[in-house]
């Protein structure tokens, strides 16, 4: 009992461990592990959260095992999410169990979207913002080339494994640069538009939501820290927005 309490406890620490990682709220990565310890057939399931890490209790009869792992951000990947969510559902109807659910959760590799996709994208959504606001087809082409270009610059800051707010910070400033260029040389009917719309890619907006569903559900040190670390990407953002504004000499839009 004590190998499979180990493996079991091995399981569910793995798992949400990988729910943190890639952006579940507290509440689901908590009730999921709990789930998956009682379909393995322990008798209790115990954890703690924070942030960046988590802890787990077991007990099987007489024994109890506690472990802890440390979190670290891996990016937002709600396929991960889903897929660990597919296993506990299968641990709870007994189509798998514990043995056959760890070597499918060692299976599970987040998946990308291809960049140019991404880039594309996120250009459009800009783009769309800046025209459902009443600018004409020049801003949202403006807007289109302004978010694409910082996207760009993002993934490249992001493969290279620089600091999150350092990353904000200057692809905020290379995309306001660039929008820049509308307000200096009147481009369409409403100019300013272009800087305000450019830089939505970069608001933090799912951490935002995870941290006060944390707070509200009882996770209010986690919720926190989530909103202080949300908090902390918006003022990078600002930050080099103002320094795009102070090199370029255009403040309009604010």
């Amino acid at each position: 009992m004590t190998s499979k309490q180990r493996a079991v406890s091995r399981l569910i620490a793995q798992a949400g461990q990988m729910l943190l990682a890639h952006g579940a709220e507290s509440t689901l990565v908590a009730d999921i592990m709990r789930r998956m310890g009682i379909a393995s057939g322990m008798n209790e399931v115990e954890v703690a959260l924070t942030a960046n890490s988590l802890v787990v209790t077991t007990v099987s009869g007489e024994h109890c095992i506690t472990t802890a792992r440390r979190c670290q951000d891996r990016g937002i990947n709600m396929k991960v999410v889903t897929h660990i969510q597919r296993l506990c559902i299968m641990m709870e109807k007994g189509i798998i169990d514990y043995i056959f659910a760890q070597q499918k959760l060692d299976k599970i590799k987040p998946e990308r979207y291809n960049r140019w996709i991404v880039v594309v994208m996120i250009g459009l959504s800009c783009g769309a913002f800046s025209h459902l606001a009443g600018g004409d087809w020049i801003i949202f082409i403006a807007t289109f080339v302004s978010s694409a270009a910082g996207m760009i610059v993002r993934q490249e800051i992001g493969h290279r494994h620089f600091n999150p707010l350092l990353n904000f910070a200057v692809t905020a400033f290379v995309t306001s640069i660039i929008s820049a260029q509308a307000v200096l040389y009147q481009w369409g009917n409403k100019p300013s538009l272009v800087m305000a719309c450019s830089v939505l890619m970069l608001v933090p907006g799912f951490p935002l939501i995870n941290s006060v569903a944390d707070m509200l559900k009882g996770y209010a040190n986690t919720g926190i820290a989530r909103f202080l670390i949300a908090s902390l990407l918006t003022l990078s953002t600002c930050l080099g927005i103002i320094a795009a504004m102070f090199v370029t000499g255009v403040g309009a839009w604010t």
